[in-house]
């Protein structure tokens, strides 16, 4: 099978985006399909290699690949059409492009899929009306997808009543390599001289909530040396690293290198994910298959791939909640066991990558079944 992804590769400041491209096309790879990989690269004409990497000019902003530069299209179509390209995918948002692809692979007789991570709220909040008005524009682009991936029952909820075929409309959660992220020895908690570590990981912007995590952090009675390692970059991360540094919290940056990240994970005991708004944290999810006992807040699918493996906090009492889950799991060091075992288990059941690539690959099969029936209806009607 060839497929076409469209999606990403790299970015400053990190992105799930970019790792759920990454863990994809290998995955598929892994299985025996040929990927042409199409991505967007800044301020330079790209070379098309023949290493099945296919990047395309654009116009950055905000360090996101938004405008695909003129032209962009054409060079798509001629090598969706050299490549004799069997299914596209797209991982959205990828450009302005996300509005013309559906044309174009049904002008070539290419079932297209997308993959929506767009965060939600259901609350009455800020967030929650801001992420409702985004679902409804966007589903006026995803009813011209051949099929369209999302994360949990209740996005396909929201997509069905803005109007997405409930038939098109498929749930296939992110997964995780639980052979590489997985309990094991490490000898991170001992470096930094702490009996406990609390991880986070992710972008260090303001609707992460990192802020209060750390002021939350600040505030606990710790009965034993404890410390916060926070992974990941982003707008906030001068002024957090110059408020919260060395007060028991330690900045790593960006880290791309999955065994440095990994290495803080098996040696972490409680993993915290304060956000406004999710999709569904692959983050999250690597932290759970380690064995980490994981709080997080009830947002995006974060709360339902948690629920009954770990704590779930409500974001509008973020800080007294946060603070209670933190000082019991400081405190009983069983509970954060027997969480850390049940979160790994919820994980290999549920959102393991291997689980996620049969899925994807069953979707692509079933879309070109129906493809291979209409063309053979079409061929009989005299």
């Amino acid at each position: 099978m060839k497929v076409a992804w469209f999606g990403h590769k790299a970015r400053k400041r990190g992105n799930g985006l970019v790792k759920y491209s990454h863990q994809i096309t290998q995955g598929l790879e892994a299985r025996g399909a040929q990927v042409a990989f199409f991505y967007h690269v800044s301020g330079r004409h790209p070379e098309i290699d023949a290493s099945g990497l296919m990047p395309l000019r654009s116009f950055s902003l905000l360090d996101h690949d938004l405008i695909s530069w003129p032209g962009s299209l054409h060079t798509i179509e001629t090598a969706l059409v050299g490549g004799e390209v069997d299914v596209a995918h797209v991982s959205l948002s990828f450009s302005n492009l996300d509005f013309r692809l559906p044309g174009l692979c049904h002008q070539l007789g290419i079932p297209v899929v997308a993959t929506f991570h767009a965060p939600y709220d259901r609350r009455r909040s800020l967030w929650g009306v801001v992420s409702r008005l985004f679902y409804r524009l966007w589903a006026i682009a995803l009813a011209r997808y051949d099929a369209v991936v999302i994360f949990s029952k209740q996005q396909q909820q929201i997509l069905s009543r803005y109007g997405v075929a409930a038939e098109r409309i498929h749930i296939i959660p992110n997964g995780v390599d639980t052979a590489v992220f997985r309990p094991g020895p490490s000898s991170y908690k001992q470096e930094l001289e702490a009996d406990i570590l609390i991880v986070y990981c992710g972008r260090l912007d303001p609707e992460k909530n990192v802020a209060v995590l750390l002021e939350v952090f600040r505030g606990l009675p710790k009965p034993a040396p404890c410390k916060t390692v926070v992974v990941g970059n982003g707008v906030e991360f001068d002024r957090l690293r110059q408020q919260h540094e060395g007060d028991g919290v330690v900045f790593t940056g960006l880290m791309s290198d999955t065994e440095s990240v990994l290495r803080i994970l098996q040696g972490g005991d409680i993993f915290v994910l304060p956000s406004e708004v999710e999709g569904l944290s692959i983050a999250m999810l690597e932290a759970m298959a380690c064995g980490m006992a994981t709080i997080a807040t009830d947002v995006g699918a974060d709360g339902e791939a948690l629920e009954g493996a770990g704590i779930i906090i409500d974001p509008d009492c973020l800080s007294g909640q946060l603070g209670l889950a933190l000082k019991l799991l400081i405190e009983s060091p069983h509970l954060r066991h027997a969480l850390g075992r049940k979160a790994r288990r919820r994980v290999a059941s549920r959102y393991s990558l291997q689980r996620n690539i049969d899925q994807l690959l069953g979707l692509y099969e079933g879309l070109l079944a129906t493809r291979r029936s209409e063309r053979e209806s079409t061929v009989q009607v005299p």
